[in-house]
């Protein structure tokens, strides 16, 4: 009889969050983002209030979806949805399917950190119990994290900072982006897929035992904070008390520890990009020169500068910067503030935290396959979106 194969490495499905690099290198963009606020708020003190007003909401608000997220997690919801993913996949190409349409869901329901946080080393595990090579999912879940955070408001904070300006609910917004979301997460899915082919064929799923789910807390705060942000014109403080709440009965029953939401949150990096977001954004109240820019310009060509902008500022700050005015082609400046990030790694704080939840997952991170696959995939899917989204109203 032979001998039976090596059992694939189990990766575990929950991430590791990395303690801060130093207490020096730690507080930097803390004191960067607070002084770039203090000094806004000196020299221009009206202004400085009122980007502290269009940003503070975004913040607030993903700050409750992040804390659903570590509930929903810790209940082992993300974990029970790619072991049934691997399960169920007949192979390696529906497979990856499967894994894309998971993370563009929860990157537009809870936000696409949450999405890149807690799924990648879910999809790892889900490729390796395949004994599938894990690079194509672990790419695919960032850049259709990012393609897939056009759908509601809550799935990307620019998408908050600029439905300032609009005054919709959840439910407009959403009527309004479903054909760019589609048409963005399908090219997307599309583009990696093919490109990444001769990677996907996979072995039948390996036997291990289920691990516990628990439906409770953590499903109700999904369905509530996703009922929230589609109803209500203001959702932050509701689905943040929501997420809050949740989070302190799984603390109560020692089921989540502070550890672990601490390093969810990132306070430190929001807190930076925070102080970043409102200098930035009270520099465009006081120069009109973003303003004057974006009204000579159509909207492939916003959604361009829009796109470039995020790489070369990160696409929080320059929506910050880009609709500190109501800009005059809004869904086109989201489109290349959501998806246009996947052209490099300065475009979003997701390629940050999906690097280091995938070199703690043990897969690479393939960073040099991201950029050349984000590269080729996101033009292609700013344009169907474009494309799509005038079928519904003026982009």
């Amino acid at each position: 009889m032979g001998a039976m194969p090596d059992a694939p490495p189990r990766t575990a499905t929950r991430p590791r969050f990395p303690r801060p690099p130093g207490r020096l290198a730690g507080w930097l963009p803390v004191g960067a983002g607070l002084g770039a606020l203090v000094v806004a708020a000196a020299l221009a003190p009206a202004a400085a209030r009122s980007a502290a007003a269009q940003v503070y909401a975004p913040f607030v608000l993903v700050v409750g979806l992040i804390l659903v997220g570590v509930v929903a997690d810790g209940d082992g919801l993300f974990g029970a949805a790619g072991r049934r993913l691997a399960a169920w996949a007949p192979n390696g190409t529906t497979l990856f399917i499967g894994a894309a349409a998971l993370t563009a869901t929860v990157s537009a329901v809870l936000n696409l950190d949450t999405a890149v946080v807690f799924l990648t080393p879910v999809l790892v595990h889900a490729a390796r119990s395949r004994r599938a090579d894990p690079t194509p999912y672990v790419v695919g879940c960032l850049l259709l994290a990012n393609a897939g955070s056009l759908l509601l408001p809550g799935s990307n904070l620019t998408n908050l900072i600029v439905l300032g300006h609009l005054h919709l609910s959840g439910g407009q917004f959403l009527h309004r982006m479903a054909l760019p979301w589609t048409a963005s997460v399908v090219v997307t899915t599309a583009v990696v897929g093919v490109l990444e082919r001769r990677r996907l064929p996979s072995s039948p799923p390996s036997a291990e035992p289920p691990e516990r789910v628990v439906l409770g807390v953590g499903l109700a705060a999904v369905v509530a904070a996703t009922a929230l942000v589609l109803v209500l014109r203001s959702p932050a403080v509701p689905v943040a008390v929501v997420g809050a709440a949740a989070a302190a009965v799984r603390m109560a029953g020692g089921a989540v520890g502070w550890a672990r939401v601490r390093g969810a949150l990132g306070i430190r990096v929001l807190v930076a990009l925070f102080g970043l977001a409102v200098a930035l954004g009270t520099l465009g109240r006081r120069w009109s020169g973003p303003t004057t820019l974006l009204g000579h310009l159509d909207v492939a060509g916003t959604t361009l500068v829009a796109a470039v902008s995020s790489v070369l500022f990160n696409n929080l700050p320059a929506a910050s910067l880009l609709a500190a005015r109501t800009p005059p082609h809004p869904f086109a400046l989201l489109i290349g503030l959501d998806v246009g990030p996947n052209l490099f790694v300065t475009g979003s704080l997701a390629w940050v935290l999906w690097w280091r939840t995938a070199r703690r997952s043990g897969a690479g991170p393939p960073t040099a396959r991201a950029v050349v696959l984000g590269l080729v995939s996101a033009p292609v899917a700013m344009a169907a979106a474009l494309v799509v989204g005038s079928l519904v109203a003026p982009t």
